[in-house]
């Protein structure tokens, strides 16, 4: 990106995390006393924030979290290969979740992630958030506020230690075919796009996965090129 997910759907799964759906009190709950909220119990194959069936837009759980865009002197992007749920065998950049509990801001955060997923270590004088995206109900299951950053130089495969780890393998791709590869729908058709006007710039983008199709709508637009 997704769930608990930057994945990314993004790739942002937190192992053991459940869904905030609740469906009233068990049949013992003692009488006089309020009924405690049921969680919907994992279903196998499914990731475990992933709600069936129908969901209550309103008790979809709020993540935080970053995308981050690497290019090479070729101009190719890093994207990650996902070999784990969620979506699994697309494609995404690097990213995750904020550490909220600590108070991490979105900049440490993309340096941190880049670093725990590529081994490359970056100043700070080294990135830039080029946009903002905030996601309502993806794929029914989540909220999203998730940070974009780029980095503002040209990253030299040999600083790229970690082409593979338990989450999938990193690869190169042009830019110009980054929209021919399995990525998802929100990717495809609101980020990417906006990503590669906005390099150097800044955007604000809306989306909306309560009615499939999805909807969206782009919010803010500086710097980028035309379209």
């Amino acid at each position: 990106m997704v769930l608990d997910v930057f994945a990314a759907g993004r790739g942002l799964v937190a192992p053991g995390s459940r869904s905030r759906d609740t469906l009233g009190g068990p049949p013992h709950t003692p009488p006089g006393l309020p009924a405690r909220p049921r969680r919907i119990p994992a279903i196998s194959g499914l990731p475990a924030d992933k709600i069936p069936g129908p969901y209550d837009v309103t008790k979809l759980p709020y993540r935080v979290a970053v995308l981050c865009y690497l290019f090479d002197e070729d101009d190719r992007l890093l994207l990650l290969h996902r070999r784990k749920e969620p979506n699994i065998d697309r494609y995404s950049p690097i990213g995750g979740k904020l550490e909220l509990a600590e108070g991490e801001s979105p900049h440490a955060c993309a340096i941190r992630e880049i670093e725990e997923e590529s081994g490359l270590a970056l100043d700070s004088d080294e990135l830039r958030m080029m946009g903002m995206v905030s996601e309502t109900a993806y794929e029914g299951t989540t909220h999203w506020l998730i940070f974009l950053f780029e980095v503002t130089r040209p990253v030299r495969h040999a600083e790229i230690p970690n082409m593979e780890f338990d989450e999938g393998v990193l690869e190169w791709v042009p830019a110009k075919r980054v929209s021919e590869l399995d990525i998802p729908d929100t990717d495809r058709r609101a980020l990417w796009p906006q990503v590669q006007r906005h390099r150097g710039g800044f955007f604000s983008v809306h989306i909306d996965c309560r009615e499939d199709p999805f909807t969206w709508e782009l919010l803010e637009s500086m710097g980028g090129e035309p379209g």
